[in-house]
């Protein structure tokens, strides 16, 4: 596929059929899957009154990637994409259609969104596997692109309308909004994306705990991939905080409904509207010499720009700590994920991604649940401000032992020393963002590579 001279436009992405299926899909499914997320805390914390369940509430999304979120992702190669995405979607909308029920006991509740969510890493291993088979090799970058500012920004209407609808009108409005944008969804992959055989034959597979663990020993087993995949877990743990318990902040100090929906919309979209602005700086107007420097700084500046939550600062200050704390967190993502991707040899990106979305699940849990028991013994300002200047401690440890640059020049230029072999004809070539080709040596044959391409391994505010 030759390259092109000019920059691909908005209009021959959109251009393509099946793309245009899959984007408001994503669309749909992000937006009716963040409101949910807020209005479930409102309705768990209404009925306990409990920081720990509001923030359990919020933290059982994490748990499916948790408990087996590189298997879960790994099934998805084994059936039609088309197939699983349909299949999952189905699947969530009657599950959340069960939460609509009156006077569910909270177990109940949380058990029926724990099930729910299992239907998330393979529905996100499916889209971002099917994305190469769609686009040509120019247009990959501005799909990517794309669809990362179209899930931060579903983040921000999810957050800000679910809690709206939460405390102004009922809870379970929001969650039948959910329960329509699956079925939406669900039908928009029908009719607009055709049906393709499964990635993986069947005499091919291998067993789903090997694969993984092959994994898990790559990611840990470099210097360069063990760096920026700590890093990562680190930052999320401490920074995914105010969003987990920003109903609980919300409802302290202030009896308004109206009022208390509004702060806690804002506190839960401040972080993604902030990664948005980071990461648009950082990829627009900062060269890679700068965004190189950046990395240590901003990795600090992350965490200790929460750390004046300790004065206990009005919801509204809150959001702006939040949001630049998000700037920062954003400003670093297309640095890492660069960095990431190259680094991996071809034929292993896609039990990477599974490696690294089960570890930011994992660290967005133990920092939501940790924070929400101790805000139950403890002044919520301060267990936020406590738990920042921890942060900001491990992140300054961390950041005294990164790679130097050239070790990770030598990863990636051992990573590129490969030719790319034999590609199959159902597949399109693996494209890694805006960057030149880099493959390392193959070490599968029958691994698909393409399904982590096009999502990115930094934090996504999930």
């Amino acid at each position: 596929m030759t390259e092109r001279k000019r920059p691909v436009t908005f209009r021959e992405v959109f251009a393509v059929r099946e793309y245009r299926a899959i984007y408001f899909s994503l669309l749909v499914n992000w937006v009716g899957d963040y409101l949910a997320r807020a209005a479930i805390a409102v309705l768990v914390y209404q009925q306990s009154h409990s920081v720990l369940l509001s923030a359990a509430s919020f933290a059982i999304n994490f748990l499916p990637w948790v408990v087996g979120g590189a298997l879960l992702s790994a099934l998805a190669d084994r059936y039609p994409y088309r197939t699983v995405l349909i299949t999952c979607d189905l699947s969530r909308m009657v599950l959340i259609g069960l939460l609509l029920i009156p006077h569910l006991p909270i177990w109940v509740m949380l058990v029926l969104l724990f099930v729910a969510s299992l239907g998330a890493p393979p529905t996100q291993a499916a889209r971002s596997a099917l994305l190469p088979l769609l686009m040509k090799r120019e247009q990959m970058p501005m799909a990517i692109a794309t669809n990362a500012t179209t899930t931060q920004s579903a983040q921000v209407v999810g957050y800000l309308a679910g809690a709206a609808l939460a405390t102004a009108i009922n809870p379970q409005f929001a969650l039948l909004i959910d329960v329509v944008t699956f079925a939406l969804s669900a039908s928009l992959i029908a009719s607009g994306v055709r049906s393709r055989p499964a990635a993986r034959e069947r005499n091919k597979r291998a067993h789903l705990l090997q694969e993984s663990a092959e994994g898990f020993r790559l990611v840990f087993g470099r210097e360069t991939l063990r760096s920026i995949a700590i890093l990562i877990f680190v930052l999320t743990m401490f920074a995914i905080v105010p969003e987990g318990l920003a109903a609980a902040w919300a409802a302290q100090g202030d009896p308004d409904s109206a009022t208390r929906g509004l702060n806690q919309g804002l506190i839960m979209a401040a972080g993604p509207i902030g990664f948005v602005i980071g990461g648009l700086f950082s990829g627009r107007l900062v060269g890679p010499e700068w965004r190189e420097r950046l990395i240590r700084p901003l990795a600090v500046l992350s965490t200790l720009i929460l750390v004046p939550a300790l004065i206990g600062p009005p919801p509204p200050l809150a959001a702006v700590l939040v949001a630049l704390s998000g700037i920062a967190q954003g400003g670093l993502s297309p640095t890492l994920n660069s960095k990431f991707v190259l680094i991996l040899p071809h034929g292993f990106r896609a039990r990477a991604f599974g490696v690294m979305q089960t570890g930011l699940q994992l660290s967005q849990f133990v920092g939501v649940m940790a924070t929400g028991w101790l805000a139950n013994e403890f002044k919520l300002p301060l267990v936020v401000g406590v738990w920042s200047i921890g942060g900001t401690a491990l992140m300054a440890l961390l950041i005294g032992r990164w790679p130097s640059r050239q070790a990770f020049q030598l990863a990636t230029d051992d990573a590129a020393a490969s030719i790319l072999p034999h590609v199959p004809r159902h597949a399109a070539p693996p494209t890694v963002e805006a960057a030149p080709e880099h493959h390392g040596p193959p070490r599968h044959s029958a691994e698909t590579s393409v399904s982590a391409v096009s999502t990115s391994v930094t934090p996504e505010r999930t």
